[in-house]
């Protein structure tokens, strides 16, 4: 097992990413190495200065870097030297197993779209993220930003692609999917979810329970809460401000400090060709161990043919 790590991405790159490479590492099976993608030289020097053997890793030397402006497309293919390039190009050939990285969202996007490709079958990709739930464990949000403006017929699809992630990632069997909306009733919504909500009724492939509000994202009304990329990315940032707000009040919650970004390491891009995972642009060590974790997550269940299967 192969796992790809870009460790130019990231504010705090790549003190952050080599550290969290290193705890990570700490915690894997023998066959099992991290592949450290960017500028190899310092990569080495960090880890050997942490005491660490910089044989445990496999190096693949690409000093360019995508910065969180560049418009993501053209970096794309004007940097094919930089760590983001050079990973999906690696991904692609089956140098490595899956690829993560903090660095340019958009980028990875576009690389998961054109170099890895989208599942025949998928209209869109989606990405995911985990929303903890007031009793225990946590539910699937997606979209949440990869598609602004959606179909209604991609609401469906992404209750299935969050399903599936949900149960062999996760192991919550038979997971329940809701349309997130503005009220419990069929009738209510704007034009996209009022057309998405009879398909998403008539899946068979799919439980569907109906509406969820958003006063109801953290109960156990439905285990995969599906909408679009706008919708998605609004309620993701809200969430993330739970942890931060409850930590500048000087108060301590064990719920709220659930929504700490750090325990989850990033949010995968699901209904794509091989395992993609996006960290948050402000990852820590801790986020980028938790990042290489999910990515070995993903691997050994055999997800993307999971997926696969299940649009065939």
């Amino acid at each position: 097992m192969k796992i790809g790590l870009d460790i130019l991405g990231g504010d705090f790159a790549p003190e952050a990413t080599l550290k969290g490479a290193i705890l990570a590492s700490k915690l894997l099976s023998e066959g099992q190495k991290i592949v450290l993608i960017g500028n190899q030289d310092i990569a080495k020097q960090y880890i050997e200065q942490a005491g660490e053997d910089p044989a445990f890793f496999e190096y693949v030397h690409a000093p360019d870097t995508i910065g969180m402006g560049e418009h993501p497309t053209k970096a794309i293919t004007q940097k094919p030297n930089s760590s983001i390039s050079r990973g999906f190009q690696l991904l692609k050939e089956g140098g490595i197993d899956s690829f993560a990285s903090a660095g340019n969202t958009g980028a990875m996007l576009v690389g998961s779209v054109f170099s890895v490709k989208t599942i025949p079958g998928v209209i869109r990709p989606a990405i995911a993220t985990n929303v903890p739930k007031i009793k225990s464990g946590f539910g699937i949000l997606l979209d949440v930003g990869a598609n602004a403006d959606c179909k209604p017929e991609m609401l469906p699809q992404f209750g299935l692609l969050g399903s599936l992630f949900a149960e062999h990632i996760y192991g919550i069997q038979h997971p329940s999917v809701g349309l997130v909306n503005i009220g419990e009733e069929e009738e209510k919504g704007n034009m996209l979810t009022l057309a998405a909500y009879p398909l998403l009724k008539a899946s068979d492939r799919i439980r569907f329970v109906g509406n969820i509000e958003g006063r109801e994202l953290f109960d156990d009304k439905a285990d995969v809460m599906v909408c679009d990329g706008f919708v998605g990315n609004v309620v993701l940032k809200l969430a993330e401000s739970f942890y931060v707000l409850t930590r500048k009040k000087g108060f301590n919650d064990a719920f709220f400090d659930r929504f700490n970004y750090e325990q989850y390491g990033g949010s995968p891009i699901l209904g794509i060709n091989a395992p993609v995972i996006i960290g948050h642009g402000i990852s820590s060590p801790e986020a980028i161990k938790n990042m290489i974790l999910l990515s070995k997550n993903m691997i050994e269940s055999n997800i993307i043919e999971k997926i696969k299967s299940a649009f065939n």
